[in-house]
């Protein structure tokens, strides 16, 4: 149930992001999420796409490119709707390593993304105390 995540290590010069999106819309892989961390000198681009292994495969003669497990859960768009999430993560010990959202236009939903320390025991955990853990192939679909 965990999503793969694409990761992309970028220079901070001009246009390398516009590239790596140019060859992925030139591949018709579709964006669903985006992060993107920087410092002065570089910063990793954080995806979720339709098609990791092909973007992964288009990027990798441009870019240092690899594939991660993360998870996505639906949690209500509203004040408080991923506190609960992260407050039973805490209680458990683990650790969000990073996290990014979006909405999804259909459900009206957030859809978290996240990275923690122990992915598989996160699932486990949300899951089973009833949070909507979002199957990889919906979240391409989306």
């Amino acid at each position: 149930m965990q999503v793969k995540q694409v990761s992309v290590f970028l220079e901070n010069k001009e246009g390398r992001l516009q590239k790596a999106l140019k060859i992925l819309a030139q591949n018709n892989i579709d964006i669903k999420a985006l992060s993107i961390a920087d410092t002065s000198e570089f910063g990793i681009l954080r995806m979720i796409v339709s098609d990791p292994d092909n973007a992964k495969k288009v990027l990798e003669d441009e870019f240092a490119v690899s594939l991660a497990d993360v998870l996505a859960i639906e949690v209500e768009d509203q004040p408080g709707g991923l506190e609960g999430a992260l407050d039973v993560l805490t209680k458990e010990s683990i650790n969000v390593e990073y996290i990014y959202a979006f909405v999804d236009k259909k459900t009206n939903k957030a859809l978290v993304v996240l990275k923690t320390d122990n992915n598989q025991l996160a699932l486990d955990i949300l899951g089973g105390i009833g949070f909507s853990i979002v199957k990889s192939e919906d979240v391409y679909s989306l």
